[in-house]
Parts: C-alpha cells; sequence; structure tokens
C-alpha cells in the first residue's frame, strides 16, 4: 500500500496515500485493533452536523472566516451525500472512552476536503474544531444521532406494526379462542381484543419513547473541555442550536447544565431503558405468534403464519416461525445492549463520561434493530397468518372452564365439582352442567356461550 507521512503533536508516521484522513485517525487505527466494528453510520452523520452547524455559527460570530467556514459546510454537506462515507471513518467502537479519535477523524476529513476546495489550509483543530471539545461534541453526537433514528425511523416502524396488529385485529374480530393464563386453559377470548392488546403495548412504547425526545434535543454542546465553555464564544451553544435545527428540520437546545451532560450519560440510560421495555413487547407478541402457530397438529395450531422458506435440513415439509423467531432474537439483543449501556452509563468519572463510544454504538445497534423487526413482524408475520378456525373451535365449546360463568348462579363450589367432571370425563361443559344442575338447557347454552364470554359482564 502506497503511503504518506502526516504529522501530528505526537511526531509522524505513515497515512495510506489516498485515505482523506491524518495522523491522529490513523494512530487509532493502529491503537484500536478491537472489534471490527467503526462506529454506526448514524454518529458519523451526527459528527457531520454538528461540525456544519458548528461552522456556521462560528462564521456567524466572527469566530472563523466565512471562507473557511464555508469549506467546512460543503465539505460536510459533500460527506453526508457519499455513498462510500463509512470508508473515511474506519475507527473502532472500542477506542477512547471520549471518542476524541472519532471526533479528530471527522475533523481531519472535513479539513482535508475544505483545503482542497479552498485552495488554502484548513486545520482540523484550529477550524474545524473551534470552540468545540470531543467532550461536549460526542454527547452531543450520541443525542442528536438517537433523536433523528428514533423520529425519522423507528417511530414510523412501530407506528407501522401498530396499524398493522389493528388493522388485523378488525380482521379477525369474529373468531373467538380459548384464553389461557399460565399457559393452561381460562376464559374465551375473541382473537381480535388479543391483537388489539398488543397493539396498545405497541402505542405505549411509541408514547414513552416520544416523551424522551425533548431531554435528547438538548445538547452538551457549548461546554467544551469539562462544561465550563472555555474556548468558545458566550453565545456559540444557542447559535449552534439554531443552525442545527435549520440542518435537521428538528427542534435542538442548549441543555440546562453542561456539567451533567458532559459527565453522565443519564439520558441515553433512560432511552436504553425505553428500547428495553419496546424489546419485552417485540418478545412478548413474538412469542405469542410462535404459540399460537405451534403444531400444527401436535401444538396449538391456532394460526397457520405465512411459510417462508424450509425449517428443516433433514424433516422434509418442516416449516419454522422463522420471523417471530429472528424477531425475538433481536430483542434479546437490545435487552442486552441496554445491561453494556447501563454499565457505561455509570461510567461518569468527575466531569466526564469514559464509555461514549460503546454507548453510543449500542443505542443506535438497539434503535436500528428494533426498526427492522417491527416492519418484519408486521409485513411477515401479522399482516399474512391465517386463521385455522377448525382447530379454535375444537377445544373452545370443549373448555371446562367456561363453567366459571356459572359461578353467580351455582356457586364457586358446585361450578368447581361441574369443571372437574367435564375433565374427568372428557365431555363438553354443557352436558355436563345440563345433568348436574337444574337449570334448563337453553339457558345453560346461552350463559355458556364462548361469543357471549368475552364481552364481559354478569
Amino acid at each position: 500500500m502506497k503511503t504518506r507521512i502526516e504529522k501530528d503533536s505526537m511526531g509522524s508516521l505513515e497515512v495510506p496515500e489516498g485515505a482523506l484522513y491524518g495522523a491522529q485517525t490513523q494512530r487509532a487505527i493502529n491503537n484500536f485493533p478491537v472489534s471490527g466494528d467503526a462506529m454506526p453510520r448514524p454518529f458519523i452523520e451526527a459528527l457531520l452536523l454538528i461540525k456544519n452547524a458548528a461552522a456556521q455559527a462560528n462564521q456567524a460570530l466572527g469566530c472563523v472566516s466565512p471562507a473557511i467556514a464555508g469549506a467546512i459546510s460543503d465539505s460536510c454537506a459533500l460527506l453526508m451525500n457519499d455513498p462510500l462515507l463509512m470508508d473515511n471513518f474506519p475507527v473502532d467502537v472500542f477506542q477512547t472512552g471520549s471518542a476524541t479519535s472519532s471526533n479528530m477523524n471527522a475533523n481531519e476529513v472535513i479539513a482535508t476536503l475544505a483545503s482542497k476546495a479552498l485552495g488554502d489550509e484548513v486545520n482540523p483543530n484550529d477550524h474545524v474544531n473551534f470552540g468545540q471539545s470531543s467532550n461536549d461534541v460526542v454527547p452531543s453526537a450520541i443525542h442528536i444521532s438517537a433523536a433523528l433514528q428514533i423520529q425519522n425511523e423507528l417511530l414510523p416502524a412501530l407506528g407501522y406494526l401498530q396499524t398493522a396488529i389493528e388493522t388485523k385485529a378488525e380482521a379477525v374480530a369474529g373468531y373467538c379462542k380459548t384464553g389461557r393464563t399460565h399457559l393452561m386453559d381460562a376464559m374465551p377470548v375473541r382473537m381480535d381484543q388479543q391483537l388489539l392488546g398488543w397493539a396498545s403495548q405497541i402505542r405505549q412504547n411509541r408514547e414513552h419513547l416520544e416523551a424522551l425526545l425533548p431531554a435528547l434535543q438538548q445538547l452538551a454542546q457549548g461546554g467544551t473541555a469539562v462544561g465550563t465553555g472555555v474556548n468558545t464564544h458566550a453565545d456559540f451553544a444557542r447559535l449552534f442550536a439554531e443552525r442545527l435545527s435549520r440542518l435537521t428540520g428538528y427542534s435542538f437546545a442548549p441543555c440546562a447544565n453542561t456539567f451533567a451532560a458532559i459527565g453522565s450519560q443519564d439520558t441515553s440510560v433512560a432511552v436504553s431503558g425505553q428500547l428495553k421495555t419496546t424489546a419485552v413487547s417485540i418478545m412478548k407478541i413474538a412469542n405469542d405468534l410462535r404459540w399460537m402457530n405451534s403444531g400444527p397438529l401436535a401444538g396449538l395450531g391456532e394460526i397457520s403464519l405465512e411459510a417462508l422458506q424450509p425449517g428443516s435440513s433433514i424433516m422434509p415439509g418442516k416449516v419454522n416461525p422463522v420471523i417471530p423467531e429472528a424477531a425475538a432474537m433481536a430483542a434479546a439483543q437490545v435487552m442486552g445492549n441496554d445491561a453494556a449501556i447501563s454499565i457505561g452509563g455509570q461510567s461518569g468519572n468527575f466531569e466526564l463520561n469514559v464509555m461514549l463510544p460503546m454507548i453510543a454504538a449500542n443505542l443506535l445497534k438497539s434503535i436500528g434493530l428494533l426498526t427492522s423487526v417491527s416492519r418484519l413482524l408486521a409485513d411477515k408475520a401479522i399482516s399474512s397468518f391465517s386463521v385455522n378456525e377448525d382447530k379454535l373451535n375444537e377445544a373452545l365449546h370443549r373448555n371446562p372452564i367456561l363453567v366459571t360463568a356459572l359461578n353467580p348462579v351455582i356457586g364457586y363450589a358446585r361450578a368447581a365439582e361441574i369443571a372437574k367432571q367435564a375433565y374427568r370425563e372428557g365431555r363438553p361443559i354443557l352436558d355436563v352442567a345440563a345433568e348436574g344442575t337444574d337449570l334448563p338447557r337453553e339457558e345453560l347454552a346461552l350463559l355458556l356461550d364462548p361469543q357471549k364470554l368475552t364481552e364481559g359482564g354478569l
């Protein structure tokens, strides 16, 4: 590989000849051959938005010349539209805990492009990073990237899933099935009631995520190294937030206290906790689908999920619930990410959290996983499953738990005797109740009607 020599405050080293980055990025590449995973694209794009907004704010404040500021902004916009963007940002997730390496990676790449465009030197530290520190840039990038991904990707995906569930609920409203508690037979429910329970879970998760957005949209930018705002203009934070809001179309603002925003990651931990809760809901829905689809002969067999691929390399004809399984695994990963983020959040030592890149990567990974599986569940599991009505009815009218409806009439103890007899003899509860009570069969049939029992009341 052809190389060139680059210099920084620590000396000279070789950098690939065609690389847009410089010495500090190369040092990070050499120092951190840990996972092979670079920082996520949304995080890098947030860094570029920060550098763009900062250049505009610094120009307005007279801190950076219009020519240099314009070259920086133009370079950021060029990179944002580059399909090979990530080739320029190779620094591993597991790097310095402040992600200074990623901040300098962005500064160097932007400076290289801006210098070429301007025909004059644009310095990564003195110009691109003017009035900034990795210590306020990176916490801001975490908030910006998470806020944008939640609003542009995850919330629409969850809304799509909720709508798919509600639409399916309307389509299956005529089906009544045996309810289950403890995986054991319970009182009947309508299938739309079950699905609308899922839809309500998703709606609540959407609402809780939306409630966290105002905190995410408050930024550490302007606090610089330790929160005091050293080496930046007093009006920088306000002007930066205004320019960023114009660039993104969303309202961002300076945080109330830069020391908290730089020294802790409490908001990221809170967002991750809600992502975990969303994953728990996804897991519940996925597992319900798997149980309902189980069999088809030896399981519940209440529904048939869309057949998407052969399920076994040895058993011909086997088809598995692959989409709910994938969703459940993604949900498990989100739960694991939350544990890592929670530990990362504890690593706010005095004036700086030192697990920022790991927090950023896991937070964005969780958002991406939930976005993907929400749409998959909607399209390839919920919208496309069919109901096996015969299988539903096979168990429904024979369910001795229907006798619960007779409690107000004959009492719990007598109803329990009838249920046990029906279980023991394997007979429909209506037949046993007709023999064991003085109630007319017609009245019993009305009292034990599964559809009526789904409507509640006495």
